[in-house]
């Protein structure tokens, strides 16, 4: 995928928690901003997937656990959705573990309880954008 690619969605899918930030403000429940935003995404004309199963393979052998991804958008950028007081290192390395696990690229780790929800953002990086 060309890194231009992942730079107009990464664009568009901060708009859209920009949007529902500024709608809804800090202090809800994880699973309403999950709502919303899937609203916004799909109103964009986006491919949205929400709560998308993971599951862990180890030593090449499939466990019966599975992870689930918050939301995915056009199968190429991860979302993981948080609406804490305070993001743990936790939180960041699970989201960098699903981008492996997915073997995807580019992942957004968005916690909605702030007050700007710029200090919210977080991008994350498996690898380099344009392999």
């Amino acid at each position: 995928m060309n890194e231009r690619i992942y730079n107009t969605l990464n664009h568009k899918i901060i708009g859209a928690c920009i949007e529902v930030h500024r709608e809804l403000g800090p202090g809800l429940l994880e699973s309403v901003y999950e709502e919303c935003l899937a609203f916004e995404l799909e109103a964009l004309g986006l491919h949205v997937e929400r709560q998308v199963e993971l599951p862990v393979v180890y030593k090449g052998h499939l466990l019966n656990k599975t992870f689930f991804m918050d939301i995915v958008v056009e199968e190429m950028i991860v979302i993981e959705l948080k609406a804490v007081q305070e993001l743990t290192p936790l939180n960041h390395i699970q989201t960098l573990t699903y981008l492996r696990m997915a073997q995807m690229k580019l992942g957004l780790l968005i916690n909605f309880n702030v007050e700007l929800l710029r200090d919210g953002i977080h991008r994350k990086i498996n690898g380099k954008l344009n392999k």
